[in-house]
């Protein structure tokens, strides 16, 4: 059983979703997600411990070697992201029973924990798969249950989201596999270990390069890196609470994922790097990202809005470690994949928390919801402390790695964007705590409760994982810094 590992990952999700969808009661789906979820992360920490004893397992679907086959590649990087994603999910499945009841119609829920396992398998597929022609597979299957997810939100505006994702996704999906396809054309193969060997032998060419661009664009339009994120705020403000909770954490990271794959593995670092101007251009609007998001997110009433505005900025922070392309650079930047997958589930589940008591995402009427839910804003307080970047929290240790790769360029302007661009964070989350503790509780929220038990607990979870990352860093940072050394190395 050990061996099939790899297979079961994404097959197990994938029939748990036809499971689910066949079963037609909410509860049952649920009850059927939540034990798949659970069993994600076991499977992820099993390979972990195979690939740190033996080194990157590959396995060979349908018996078929590669690279004629296509191969199951689970290397330090690809089970780093494993646990990106299986985690989260894990935590956040009790949430999502009460969250996804209210919120979404009785005769849609085992609809949507069917499309959430679709998601969730995609995912997990994009993390697992060698081979470049099913990451693309994997990457619709994500993004085509998203689509669903989100436009099952009751608020018409999801519909106009998820319609305005899906063009931009279809965008982004044909840019990759144009580049893909050119790939293919120049090396005959479609297993990235062996793509990558075989461009090692042949000249820079223009196919090559439009590869590159090709890839580049699509991608970005994936994971919103800045300015083509004009599909996420929409997307994560009108959708179920839980869509945007498991989405926010998880969807835009594998995107990255595929990025750094390619960049550092199948291209390698000196034809992406010293050749293209790759390293510039994400310089450039990694920091754009980090304070034009950053200020957009402070004008937003809407909460679920500033918050995606928050996570456009948190993807410039970590395209900037990756366009560092140093091993501290890259190291800041893998590791702030995790810690802001954990930051954001935190915020999001207690955004979530506070729309099931009152109904209403809008900062103005978080008026004195501090006191009524003190466990909940107490919870928000300290995830929002970690995306600032307070010393203590998982987000501190990301941007300290970051600024220290900068240092080593003698980048000092960096360090103080770095900086400037965490103090507009305080303003945007200060405008909530401003709201919920230093405002009278308005007339609704005065018969408001503390979240239940099943909500609490998951927000908790995150914000406890949040603080001991940004004190013990021997496992985030080890497994990172593993996968930045690998990656700088070409894969090897």
């Amino acid at each position: 059983m050990t061996a099939h590992l790899p297979a079961i990952m994404v097959v197990l999700p994938l029939f748990a979703a036809l499971l689910a969808s066949l079963v037609r009661r909410g509860w049952a789906a649920w009850a059927i997600a939540f034990a798949v979820s659970l069993a994600m992360p076991v499977i992820a920490f099993t390979m972990l411990i195979q690939v740190l004893s033996s080194g990157p397992i590959s396995y060979a679907m349908g018996g078929w070697a590669p690279p004629i086959g296509i191969e199951y590649r689970i290397d330090m990087l690809s089970v780093f992201m494993l646990l990106l994603v299986s985690v989260p999910a894990a935590v956040m499945m009790p949430f999502a029973r009460l969250s996804v009841m209210s919120e979404i119609d009785d005769d849609k829920q085992a609809w949507f924990y069917s499309m959430y396992l679709l998601c969730l398998a995609g995912l997990l597929g994009i993390a697992s798969t060698g081979d470049a022609f099913n990451a693309f597979v994997f990457l619709e299957i994500s993004s085509l249950s998203s689509y669903a997810m989100i436009a099952m939100g009751r608020d018409r505006r999801a519909l106009l989201a998820a319609y305005q994702y899906l063009i931009m996704g279809t965008i982004g999906a044909t840019f990759y596999v144009i580049a893909v396809g050119l790939l293919y054309v120049q090396t005959g193969t479609l297993n990235m270990v062996d793509m990558a060997g075989r461009l090692g032998d042949i000249a820079a060419t223009r196919p090559l390069f439009a590869a590159i661009a090709f890839l580049t664009v699509g991608v970005s339009l994936k994971f919103a890196l800045f300015p083509l994120h004009v599909w996420l705020p929409n997307a994560y403000a009108y959708a179920p609470s839980f869509t945007t909770a498991f989405l926010a954490s998880t969807a835009t990271k594998t995107a990255v994922y595929l990025i750094l794959r390619y960049f550092y593995f199948v291209f390698g670092i000196g034809l992406v790097f010293q050749v293209q101007p790759i390293s510039d251009i994400l310089l450039i609007l990694s920091l754009a990202a980090m304070f034009a998001a950053s200020t957009v997110a402070v004008f937003q009433d809407n909460i679920k809005r500033m918050l995606a505005y928050s996570s456009v900025a948190q993807i410039g922070y970590i395209t900037l470690g990756i366009g560092i392309a140093s091993m501290t650079g890259l190291t800041g930047g893998i590791v702030h994949l995790f810690n802001h997958a954990l930051i954001k589930g935190a915020l999001f589940v207690a955004v979530g928390a506070i729309v099931y008591r009152t109904g209403n995402g809008r900062i103005e009427n978080f008026a004195g919801i501090g006191r009524r839910m003190p466990l909940t804003m107490a919870g928000f307080v300290a995830a929002g402390l970690a995306i600032i970047g307070v010393p203590g929290t998982a987000g501190f240790i990301s941007k300290w790695y970051l600024a220290l790769a900068a240092l080593e360029k003698g980048w000092w302007w960096v360090v103080l964007a770095l900086v400037a661009s965490s103090l507009i964070s305080v303003v945007y989350i200060g405008r909530v705590v401003e709201a919920a503790y230093f405002r009278e509780p308005t007339a609704e929220n005065a018969k408001v409760g503390e979240a239940p038990p099943s909500m609490l607990i998951p927000l908790w979870l995150l914000v406890a994982a949040t603080i001991y990352f940004g004190i013990d860093t021997s496992l985030t940072v080890d497994i990172a810094g593993r996968a930045a050394e690998a990656l700088l190395a070409g894969g090897r």
